[in-house]
């Protein structure tokens, strides 16, 4: 099936980024080197933290360790605010790549069939999969482009964006603001509450 393929070729290509780029940088990567950077230029460490996590489409960045720098060095809610501001920017992002493509190309690509199933499959059950997956690796990047290709309805999209940035964001900066390393709850967290809160939304939207 095509739309299988070229959603593995996605993870393929996300995957050699982590590679090409990655390589030899695991230990680079730490929640207090990165905040004590970023307090060395406090005023504009927000924005940097914004276009890191802008990056992390293309490039091997941690956002979860972003996310607690920031939340280390402004606080819970300011840096939770930021950590979510720029998640959704890099969700947005995503899929507006996704929609560049005309839907022409998606179905020469995909073949009308697929295409439509495709389409079917994330106007029906996408919205679960990008709340609950901005936690995870790869996942997002993957997710938000397909949204884009296959035509997800855009205000659904970005609900389901908002129930899986917000938490993650506040909840990775409050780890940030303690000090604390990752805990196995914290991820569950970010992975459950997107799922309550689009199951919430989802039931307004009907009621609606």
């Amino acid at each position: 099936m095509r739309l299988i393929g070229l959603m593995l070729s996605l993870c393929v290509f996300f995957l050699l980024g982590w590679w090409a780029f990655g390589l030899g940088l695991e230990g680079t990567w730490d929640v207090e080197a990165l905040a004590g950077r970023f307090r060395e230029v406090k005023g504009w460490a927000w924005l940097v933290g914004i276009a890191l996590l802008l990056a992390d489409l293309l490039l091997p960045i941690p956002g979860t360790i972003v996310m607690s720098a920031l939340g280390a060095v402004y606080g819970v809610w300011l840096g939770g605010f930021i950590a979510a501001a720029g998640s959704m920017l890099a969700g947005m992002s995503g899929y507006g790549v996704g929609r560049f493509f005309n839907e022409g190309t998606a179905k020469r690509w995909l073949g009308e069939k697929d295409f439509e199933k495709g389409c079917s499959l994330f106007d029906r059950g996408g919205a679960w999969v990008v709340a609950m997956s901005r936690a995870l690796p790869i996942l997002p990047e993957v997710l938000s482009c397909m949204a884009g290709f296959l035509r997800m309805p855009f205000r659904k999209f970005v609900i389901a964006l908002t129930c899986g940035t917000i938490p993650m964001g506040f909840m990775f900066a409050w780890i940030g603001a303690l000090g604390t390393d990752y805990p196995g709850w914290g991820l569950g967290f970010s992975l459950g509450v997107p799922a309550v809160l689009w199951g919430m939304a989802a039931f307004l939207r009907r009621r609606g």
